[in-house]
């Protein structure tokens, strides 16, 4: 169950709130995850603790004997968050049964890359999904396996060139479509799930403080851009992720109860759906796309509006829009 919740905040109080993911880590310049990161941990409601998949987060904010979490963390394999994070609730439940407890309430989230969500961990989400254990799940979305060298995974979209879908004179990138894992995770019947975008930071600590208020497992998938994985200048990461938005390739939802609905920035484009702009402004920006502007590729730009287009109008059908 999810209440409507009733958490005001301005932008001056969310930056006089501590910082529980500092300063200090070591990721790229323009780092989009890193941002996700810290956004997140500003909607934290008490008690927290994290942990963290193997992964991009995971390297760059605990080099041993350093650490930029200001919570307790705890790192675990790949594919593990998920069911890391179950042990964690559980034995927190257990505590609280045998009043060993002080806290009323402590918060679980599990942070994972695209990797170690759409394909090495989902059986661990899955499974933690069905249980129905209490904690927020995090997936930081630049969409491949950017820690061990720019790998293609589930998450990473058609046509993009990556180090094992190279873009070339006859392969246009990656040739498979991008899994639809938030509607997976409706699918399990949970009790929320959301997207979200850095580039929308009021919009992202509101959905994850539902994720975590939410009474059962919640699934928060947070598209953060990453400039070397994507090839683009380190000063353009908001203005992308706003991109993604504004072409519909990564629209705004929430699903309470798996009922779908558009998050306030979208229902803009809803009501005025001409206001959308063309993929090619968003693809044109990254240099793992730069193969698919020659005339031999352009059918694949084409296919690839087809595809936002018909994901676009099947969520809002979802949603009840149309």
């Amino acid at each position: 169950m999810v209440a409507t919740i009733s958490w005001k905040f301005t932008a001056r109080e969310i930056a006089e709130k501590p910082e529980l993911f500092t300063s200090g880590h070591r990721a790229c310049a323009g780092c989009g995850p890193a941002i996700a990161l810290r956004q997140i941990m500003k909607a934290t409601r008490g008690p927290t603790i994290v942990t963290n998949a193997t992964g991009c987060m995971e390297v760059v904010s605990t080099i041993y004997p350093y650490t930029a979490w200001k919570v307790p963390w705890i790192h675990t394999a790949f594919e593990n968050a998920a069911a890391n994070a179950s042990g964690i609730e559980a034995a927190l439940k257990a505590m609280k049964r045998k009043r060993r407890l002080k806290q009323e309430k402590v918060d679980v989230i599990a942070f994972a890359g695209d990797g170690g969500t759409f394909d090495i961990g989902i059986q661990a989400l899955s499974g933690a999904a069905e249980r129905g254990h209490d904690f927020l799940y995090v997936l930081y979305d630049n969409e491949a396996y950017m820690n061990t060298g720019i790998q293609r995974s589930g998450g990473t979209p058609h046509g993009a060139s990556t180090t094992t879908s190279p873009g070339g004179t006859d392969i246009p990138g990656k040739t498979q479509m991008k899994k639809p894992i938030a509607d997976i995770m409706v699918a399990h019947e949970i009790p929320y799930v959301a997207t979200a975008s850095i580039a929308y930071w009021q919009d992202l600590l509101i959905k994850a403080r539902k994720g975590l208020e939410a009474e059962g497992p919640a699934f928060l998938h947070v598209f953060a851009p990453c400039p070397r994985g994507w090839r683009y200048d380190t000063s353009k990461t908001i203005e992308l992720a706003r991109l993604a938005v504004e072409t519909c390739i990564f629209p705004l939802w929430e699903a309470i109860d798996s009922e779908y609905s558009l998050s306030p920035q979208s229902k803009i484009m809803t009501l005025k759906p001409e206001r959308r702009k063309d993929v090619r402004e968003y693809l044109k920006m990254q240099r793992r796309f730069g193969h698919l502007f020659k005339p031999k590729f352009e059918h694949v730009l084409t296919d690839i509006q087809k595809i936002i287009d018909k994901r676009w109008n099947k969520l809002l059908k979802k949603c009840s829009m149309t």
